[in-house]
């Protein structure tokens, strides 16, 4: 990451330790002596593939000064169950009120790069690439897509600014797909401009304004097949809407370039990931 990216995620971890803090941990000053020294062992508990690991480690390292973190599998990483992730050594109470928010993120991160890399198994051999979308956890998406990448999947645009999808409202308020596209164009120099379609008579026309690419939006998979007869490699493809692990194979074998599933981190459950912790 870079150090932007870095101090970033830092202070979105430091913000979801305040909540979950508050004013101080009770339970830990309550029971466990100032002094103490403990040793964690971070655990998969099921099949998954490692994401996130630095943020837990940022929550640690944030109520630990005297923190001691030893990873043992890489970002990106399919493990078993019973896979230990990382130890980690120091501060007792430090580990103790770091716990919740290190294993939200990690196990929210990892799910997203666990249902990315299911999507991506599916549609192996194929040409088509398994992409995200906008569909983020708020604050949260520079993490999520990250895990998307480590899933083997690809990001899309991080935000607004970055890239032009023209869609569906956006055609009905600026009077057409084609005269929106060339707005876009006009408006946006440098960047490219995706278009959705929903209908097989809208492609020539869109294509005929100047789209960089086509998204086809709810499209059968047959249909898909004949856009991408259409088309005839004129402009990358990509689908979009009713994608499911049950049917990816057959949209990724119609043909297009990309498959954006919105699920990959609206969707994707939480990994089962514990601490376990005892005295040092």
């Amino acid at each position: 990451m870079s150090r932007g990216a870095d101090e970033a995620m830092e202070g979105l971890v430091r913000a979801a330790l305040a909540e979950d803090i508050g004013l101080r941990d009770v339970t830990a000053e309550a029971t466990v002596p100032a002094a103490a020294l403990a040793r964690g062992t971070l655990l998969a508990k099921q099949e998954l593939v490692l994401a996130g690991l630095d943020v837990a480690r940022t929550a640690f390292a944030i109520r630990m000064a005297d923190l001691v973190w030893e990873p043992r599998v890489a970002e990106g990483t399919p493990v078993a169950p019973g896979t230990v992730i990382a130890t980690l050594r120091g501060d007792a109470r430090g580990m103790l009120s770091a716990e919740r928010v290190a294993l939200n993120f990690l196990q929210r991160i990892s799910g997203v790069a666990t249902m990315t890399r299911r999507f991506v198994e599916a549609v192996a051999g194929t040409r088509a690439r398994i992409r995200d979308t906008r569909k983020t956890s708020p604050l949260l998406r520079a993490l999520e897509k990250r895990a998307v990448v480590a899933g083997g999947g690809v990001a899309h645009r991080a935000g607004l600014d970055r890239g032009v999808l023209i869609k569906d409202n956006h055609i009905r308020l600026a009077g057409g797909a084609g005269l929106a596209t060339r707005l876009a164009l006009a408006a946006a120099p440098g960047l490219e401009v995706e278009v959705e379609v929903e209908r097989l008579d809208q492609i020539e026309g869109v294509l005929a304004a100047g789209a960089h690419m086509i998204l086809l939006d709810n499209f059968s998979p047959g249909q898909v097949a004949t856009a991408v007869t259409a088309i005839a490699g004129r402009v990358p493809i990509e689908v979009s809407g009713g994608v499911t692990l049950a049917n990816v194979r057959a949209y990724a074998e119609a043909g297009p370039e990309f498959i954006a599933i919105g699920a990959l981190t609206h969707s994707a459950p939480a990994c089962d990931i514990s601490l376990e912790i005892e005295p040092a």
